[in-house]
Formats: structure tokens, sequence, C-alpha cells
């Protein structure tokens, strides 16, 4: 018997690094990518009922859709499944932010389904945007190609992050036509790092390729990186406009964000860890 209430949460995805290393002939990008995942995100609660609906509720849920437009919906309609399900999606990430909030929250719902509804999960749900593969199993991952190949990296090490977001939605799309050069060069291999400080200087040798045509979309991601500054590392994650700062130690981190959210009450910052 399967039980009749699921919850899972919907982690924050962030990209440690994100090259850009050319472009399909469909259009589509090839990424090389060292994803990790936050221990913040979204919650998703699935429940036997009669028909298919979604709700949307949180401190975030200004202006998420409830109908066919929601990537959860999507995610439902992959199984073909004639059986109901209410889902309750909790929105505490920025939406548009560059942190796969949409695509973790799909992610989570295709597995709360499954197993509501006691059935595999469907194939290929790469069609459902490039970060849902990763998201499925929100653990640190080299992520290349157009988000279908996966592989494991070394354990890395304790990583205490600040996480801001100006509260600017900033549309994939058009960070990616902004970018001049398709084909740079790829991602190196991820060491072994004793702590964050190694791990934070390999970093440092690697890109996110977004990060500049992001920043002629939108300069206040500038504003956010010169935030953190102060941390180990400040890059944007995906194609913006959330930025993260690597910090030392948790009190780094708790200081950092206090500080930021003291200077910038209207932005979006949490202290957190990564992994």
């Amino acid at each position: 018997m399967t039980a009749n209430v699921i919850t899972r949460l919907a982690r924050a995805k962030i990209n440690l690094t994100l090259h850009v290393t050319g472009q399909r002939d469909d259009e589509y990008h090839l990424l090389d990518s060292l994803v990790c995942f936050a221990d913040v995100g979204d919650v998703v609660r699935v429940e036997a009922a009669d028909g298919l609906r979604l709700s949307v509720d949180g401190p975030l849920s200004a202006g998420v859709p409830t109908d066919s437009g929601n990537l959860v919906l999507k995610a439902a309609a992959l199984f073909g499944h004639s059986a109901g399900a209410h889902i309750l999606l909790t929105k505490t990430l920025p939406n548009a932010a560059g942190i796969g909030g949409g695509s973790a929250d799909a992610a989570a719902a295709l597995l709360a389904l499954a197993e509501l509804w006691d059935v595999p999960l469907p194939d290929d749900v790469v069609r459902l945007g490039a970060d849902v593969p990763v998201c499925m199993a929100p653990m640190a991952l080299r992520m290349r190609g157009v988000g279908g190949d996966l592989s494991m990296v070394p354990v890395l090490p304790p990583l205490w992050a600040v996480l801001v977001n100006p509260r600017v939605a900033l549309e994939t799309p058009p960070v990616f036509r902004a970018l001049a050069h398709k084909e740079n060069a790829a991602m190196d291999r991820v060491p072994k790092c004793a702590d964050v400080i190694e791990f934070a200087q390999w970093c440092r040798l690697q890109r996110n390729d977004l990060e500049s045509p992001a920043i002629g979309l939108a300069p206040i991601i500038e504003d956010v990186l010169s935030a953190l500054s102060g941390s180990l590392l400040a890059r944007m994650s995906g194609s913006g406009a959330t930025c993260f700062g690597l910090c030392e130690s948790a009190e780094q981190a708790d200081a950092l964000a206090s500080q930021i959210h003291e200077d910038h009450p209207d932005w979006w910052v949490v202290a957190t860890t990564l992994n």
C-alpha cells in the first residue's frame, strides 16, 4: 500500500561553474557545469484526489501560474496516468532566478507522484528542461551537453554560502541570446579538495559564461557581486540573477548574510550549506 500524502523538498540548484561549450543545430546550447544544491528550497506536497490540480502558496507565490504553464503540471502530464492528485507547491525560492526553482519543483513533483501512484518515472525528463535531470538526484554532479549527461565528481568539502537575489526576474533565453561567443573551453576536471579554501581557489579558475551577458541585461547583478565581495568567491548562478558567495564557515556566512540584508532589506538573502 502506498502513502496518501508525499512531501518532497525541491532544493535550490547552484551552478558553481557554467561553461557554454557550443550550440547544436537545433539551437540548444551545450553546457559543462558543476552543479550542487542548497539546503533551502520549495516544498512539493502531493495527495490522492479526483482529477489533477495545482495550488501554490508560500512567501514567493505571487505570479506563479497554477495552470498548464507551470512546469509541475507539465511534469505530471508526462506520466499519462489516469489517477488524480492535488499538488501543493509552497514557494520560498525566487522565480526566474538561475537556481533551478521551476526545474527543482518539476523534479520533486515527478518523484512524489511516482511514489504516490506507485508507477515508474517517465522517460526522457530532459524534455522538461536542461536542469530537470540533475534536479532528480540533488547532489554534486558534473552536467554536460543539454542536461542529460551527468557524471559523478569527487565529494566536495563542506561548503558554506550566501545566496542573494535582488528580486529581479531574469528569463534564461534572453541571456543565452546575449552571449556573444557560444564555443568556449570546457570546465577543468573537478579535483578532490581538502577544504572550502582550496575548492574556492579551483573555482576561481573556472567561469560562468552567462555572467557577463546577464549583467548586460540586469546591471544590478554587479551590485550583488560587490555585496558578496567579502566571501572567498562571488559568482552568479545559472543565468542569474541569483549570485552566491562561498564562505570559510557557517558563522562567516551568517554574518555576511546579515550584513547584506541590513544594507539591502529588499533583496532575497539566505545563508546556507551546499552539497
